[in-house]
């Protein structure tokens, strides 16, 4: 009996303790489309090349996301939970996505081949296109691992959908 109280109370300190570090900034990325491993907020500005959390826009690529399980549910609309891209492009950076990859201003982006399918063999979205992000737009990517599901699927975002930079402190299985 005893022992089921000290585990119980090791439990909740330990839950206390994790809730405490995420309302001070911890965040803990589980994903592959970024180095695992944890991360804290900072109250930097997002530029270009940052990575940063943000809320998804609601697209069709989204919930075909959410539906497979790619994108967790949580608190930004449409249900979705947030997701963790670096950004790629700002506003007035030409972007061509095509089968070969994506570009940026010309500059290729390593891992960015989109792939037809996912590794079940379901098919993905196809977006290709050759457009110019306006005011108030953002393209977020993952050059860390090419079966990322990001802009290349979904195409750009609102600048105002990123709730935060990060940056990594503790990080594991990188490439």
């Amino acid at each position: 009996m005893k022992t089921t109280k000290i585990i119980c109370g090791a439990i909740l300190a330990m839950t206390g303790l994790l809730a405490l570090l995420g309302v001070a900034g911890a965040r803990l990325n589980t994903t592959s489309s970024l180095p695992e491993g944890l991360y804290w907020t900072t109250g930097a500005k997002p530029q270009k090349g940052d990575i940063v959390i943000f809320c998804p826009p609601r697209c069709a690529a989204i919930r075909l996301a959410r539906a497979r399980a790619y994108l967790a549910g949580g608190f930004c609309p449409g249900g979705n939970g947030t997701m963790m891209k670096q950004i790629a492009a700002v506003a007035g950076d030409r972007v061509v996505i095509s089968d070969c990859g994506v570009r940026v201003g010309g500059i290729f982006l390593r891992n960015s081949e989109p792939l037809s399918e996912d590794p079940k063999g379901r098919p993905l979205p196809r977006l290709r296109g050759d457009f110019t992000l306006k005011s108030g737009q953002v393209l977020l990517m993952s050059q860390y691992n090419p079966l990322s599901f990001d802009g290349r699927y979904f195409g750009p975002s609102a600048a105002s959908a990123v709730k935060s930079v990060v940056r990594p402190v503790y990080t594991w299985n990188v490439k």
